[in-house]
């Protein structure tokens, strides 16, 4: 069993496809905004809307930052966790990394028209993704 768990905007099929891409790749459990436990919910910033959240043992992440910490933890991203763990050292990478965050999040519904799954609470019995 994990002891991550990322918490995303289970109503948009941008936020879906990367949630459901990053629990394909890892042990990460995701959980959507309308399936938080009050245990889960007690964890978030009071804003958690605002952003995807990664929550570990150590902590939570948000934003980008959560983003970041669940690719590594996939199969693909473990090869690269050294190299973020060096990038996490400067101050330029963080603004970087949540400016990056930001612009996309900002632009869901544009890159939802290249990559988008059916979210759960829309999704029919006999829907495949």
């Amino acid at each position: 069993m994990t002891d991550a768990t990322l918490v995303y905007d289970d109503d948009c099929g941008f936020c879906t496809w990367w949630a459901e891409f990053l629990a394909e790749r890892s042990d990460v459990r995701v959980v959507g905004f309308s399936d938080l436990t009050p245990e889960l919910r007690a964890e978030l910033p009071d804003e958690y809307e605002n952003c995807s959240h990664f929550i570990t043992d150590d902590g939570v992440y948000s934003c980008g930052a959560s983003i970041e910490e669940a690719f590594v933890r996939t199969d693909i991203g473990r090869n690269v966790g050294s190299f973020v763990e060096f990038l996490r050292n400067f101050e330029d990478y963080e603004r970087l990394r949540e400016r990056s965050y930001r612009r996309v999040a900002d632009n869901r519904s544009l890159w939802g028209r290249l990559l988008s799954k059916t979210p759960p609470g829309r999704r029919r019995s006999d829907d495949e993704s």
